[in-house]
């Protein structure tokens, strides 16, 4: 097990990697533009990186917890999505979900639920495993249409669950607008 000391507290973690206090993260299906890889968050693009899906073998909750079987670029992601106080996921909106390179990743992200179920609102959900609430922001464009908005909407308020946001804004925006409407938000969300 890896400690990282930060602003004074340790933080246990089995992942490898730089893990800190009041992380902000980025997530993208789409690269950004260079001035928007680099600021008070870590930065991944799931389009420029080779995730595959999640097989659904359960090896990650079985045989190796916490850790997935498949080695790409996913295990380097999911436990910064864990670690993060804040959350920014840029993605297509496609048939009213997260279009495929995020869907993926976010579907390998499964490592940082425990096999275990809780009862959360009189709903059954996954325990988790060394996840942080965050605060989520969630950049969507591509809808076609409000149904489809509203779709997206059911499935974010879902996930939100099992991804412990205590707080959740979805934003939804043309193609060409989103790499704006980031800047937008991490100025006023994490430069402020």
């Amino acid at each position: 097990m890896k400690k990282q000391k930060a602003s004074g507290k340790y933080l246990a973690f089995t992942h490898p990697g730089p893990y800190i206090l009041n992380m902000n993260l980025i997530l993208t299906d789409r690269p950004l533009p260079e001035n928007l890889r680099n600021g008070p968050y870590r930065y991944a693009d799931v389009s420029a990186e080779k995730i595959v899906p999640c097989m659904g073998c359960f090896a990650c909750w079985t045989k190796t917890p916490g850790k997935c079987v498949i080695r790409d670029a996913a295990v380097n992601i999911y436990p910064a999505i864990a670690a993060a106080e804040n959350v920014m996921y840029i993605s297509r909106v496609v048939y009213g979900s997260y279009d495929i390179p995020m869907k993926t990743m976010l579907e390998r992200a499964i490592p940082v639920q425990k096999a275990f179920i809780r009862i959360h609102g009189n709903e059954t959900h996954h325990v988790q495993r060394e996840v942080l609430p965050k605060k989520a922001v969630i950049i969507a464009y591509g809808t076609k249409d409000e149904a489809e908005r509203e779709v997206f909407r059911r499935l974010v308020t879902r996930n939100a669950l099992n991804m412990i946001f205590s707080s959740g804004d979805i934003i939804f925006c043309s193609e060409e607008d989103a790499a704006s409407v980031a800047e937008q938000e991490i100025q006023k969300r994490w430069n402020s």
